[in-house]
C-alpha cells in the first residue's frame, strides 16, 4: 500500500465521517419530530482488486439504515385525532395524488373538508363502516378511503334489525283467523326509527291458532288496518321454536326500510306472558358531539343523545423487514422487494399493535447519544485529515528528491 493508497483511504474516511456527521445532524434536527425514526450510519470496508491470495484495502464506505421498527415514547395530548401505534404496525396514509405510504406520524387534524391529515400533508386512510363491516384486503393497501370527520350536523340511523323475546302462555285459548287489534291473545309495542330518525311505534299481536302454533302480525300504531309484517310460530313439545325464527317488518314513516325482527328465543311454556328482551338498532336524529377512536381502530361518532355510530375502521399495515423500507419525506415509508409486501390487519389482532388516541409517538432519537457520536465523528474526521496531510507532505518530499 503506497502513498496514493494512504491518501485515498483518508479521503474515503473523511467522506464516511462526513456522512456520519450528516446523519447525526439529521437525527438531532428531528429530535422533536413526531414519529421520526433514528438514522444509523453503518461503516464497511472497501477492498481493491489484487492478485490471488492478496488483499489490498481501499478505505471505507457508509450506508444509512433507518430504524423504522423502533418504538418511540408515547405522550398524551388533548386531541382525539392524535394517534399513536403501540407495538408493531404503521398507519396507511395517502398523498394528494392518491399514492399510499406507511407512517408512524399520527398528528392528524381535520382539514377544511373534514379529512384527517397529518403535519406532513398525508391523509389517514381507513375502511368505511357505512355499509357494515368491511372485508380488509390483507395483502394490499388498496380499497381504503380517506377518513373524514366532517359529520358534525344531525345524524340519524334507520332501524334495520331487532330482537324480541317473550314467553307465550301455553295455557292461552286458541282462536281463529289472523292476529289483529281486535283478535289476539297477547300483544306488545316496539319503538323504531325511520330513515329520517323519526320514532315510529308498531304494535305486534300474537294469536294462538293451535296447540303449538301462533299467528303473529305487526301493525303501524297509527294504522291498524293493514299488517306490515307477519309470521307463523311453531313450538315443539318442549316449548321451543321449531319453525320460522324471524319476521320482516316494514318500518313506518320515511324510507320504508325493512327491519328483521329476531324471534328465535321465543318460548311457549306454562305461566304468564313475559317479555324478557325487546331491542332494535337505529337512533333518532341527534347532533354529533365528539369523535372517539378505540384501540382496535374503530372510529365512532358520539351523539348528543348518548348513542354512538361506528364510522370507520382504521387498519394497520406491516412488512416482514421494516429496516428495508424506502424512506420518504414527511416520515413516510414505501414497501419494496427488500422489505416485503405490506400486510394489512386490524389493530390489536395478530402481529399488529394497538392504536392509542389522544397520543403521539415521539422521535426515537436520544440527543445525548447523538452529541457523543458527534464528538466521535469530529475526532475521526480530524484523524483522517491528519493522515491525508501527512501523506501529502511525504509526497512532496518524494517529488523534491534530487538524484
Amino acid at each position: 500500500m503506497g502513498l496514493y493508497d494512504a491518501m485515498n483511504a483518508s479521503v474515503t474516511g473523511m467522506n464516511a465521517q462526513s456522512n456520519y456527521l450528516s446523519n447525526i445532524g439529521q437525527n438531532i434536527s428531528n429530535s422533536s419530530t413526531v414519529g421520526y425514526k433514528e438514522a444509523d450510519t453503518q461503516f464497511s470496508t472497501l477492498v481493491n482488486s489484487a492478485g490471488v491470495g492478496q488483499t489490498q484495502l481501499g478505505g471505507v464506505t457508509t450506508t444509512t439504515r433507518v430504524d423504522a421498527a423502533g418504538q418511540g415514547t408515547i405522550s398524551s395530548t388533548s386531541s382525539t385525532t392524535d394517534l399513536a401505534v403501540k407495538g408493531q404496525g404503521y398507519f396507511v396514509v395517502s398523498d394528494s395524488s392518491g399514492q399510499n405510504y406507511l407512517t408512524r406520524a399520527g398528528s392528524f387534524v381535520p382539514d377544511s373538508s373534514g379529512n384527517l391529515v397529518n403535519a406532513a400533508g398525508y391523509y389517514l386512510m381507513g375502511y368505511s363502516l357505512a355499509n357494515g363491516t368491511p372485508t380488509m384486503a390483507s395483502n394490499s393497501l388498496d380499497g381504503m378511503e380517506v377518513v373524514n370527520v366532517a359529520s358534525t350536523g344531525l345524524s340519524a340511523t334507520p332501524t334495520t334489525s331487532g330482537v324480541f323475546t317473550a314467553n307465550l302462555p301455553a295455557t292461552d285459548t286458541a282462536g281463529t283467523g289472523t292476529a289483529s287489534s281486535t283478535n289476539y291473545n297477547e300483544k306488545t309495542s316496539i319503538v323504531m326509527y325511520d330513515s329520517q330518525g323519526a320514532s315510529q311505534t308498531i304494535n305486534v299481536y300474537f294469536l294462538k291458532t293451535g296447540a303449538d302454533t301462533w299467528d303473529v302480525q305487526a301493525y303501524d300504531a297509527n294504522n291498524l288496518a293493514t299488517s306490515i309484517g307477519s309470521a307463523t310460530l311453531s313450538f315443539d313439545a318442549a316449548g321451543k321454536l321449531s319453525g320460522a325464527t324471524s319476521m320482516n317488518v316494514t318500518v313506518p314513516g320515511s324510507g320504508a326500510n325493512t327491519m328483521a325482527l329476531d324471534l328465535s328465543s321465543m318460548t311457549q311454556l306454562a305461566g304468564s306472558y313475559t317479555v324478557s328482551k325487546s331491542e332494535v338498532n337505529g337512533n333518532a336524529a341527534s347532533a354529533v358531539k365528539s369523535v372517539n377512536i378505540g384501540t382496535d381502530g374503530t372510529m365512532s361518532y358520539q351523539l348528543a343523545n348518548g348513542s354512538t355510530i361506528p364510522a370507520y375502521t382504521i387498519p394497520l399495515a406491516n412488512v416482514a423487514s421494516p429496516e428495508n423500507l424506502l424512506v420518504g419525506s414527511g416520515n413516510v415509508f414505501s414497501p419494496n422487494l427488500l422489505s416485503g409486501q405490506a400486510t394489512v390487519g386490524g389493530a390489536g389482532t395478530g402481529q399488529f399493535g394497538v392504536i392509542k388516541a389522544n397520543s403521539l409517538e415521539q422521535s426515537t432519537v436520544d440527543v445525548a447519544t447523538e452529541l457523543t457520536n458527534m464528538i466521535v465523528a469530529q475526532r475521526n474526521y480530524q484523524a483522517n485529515s491528519k493522515v491525508f496531510s501527512t501523506s501529502a507532505q511525504l509526497m512532496d518530499t518524494l517529488v523534491n528528491l534530487q538524484v
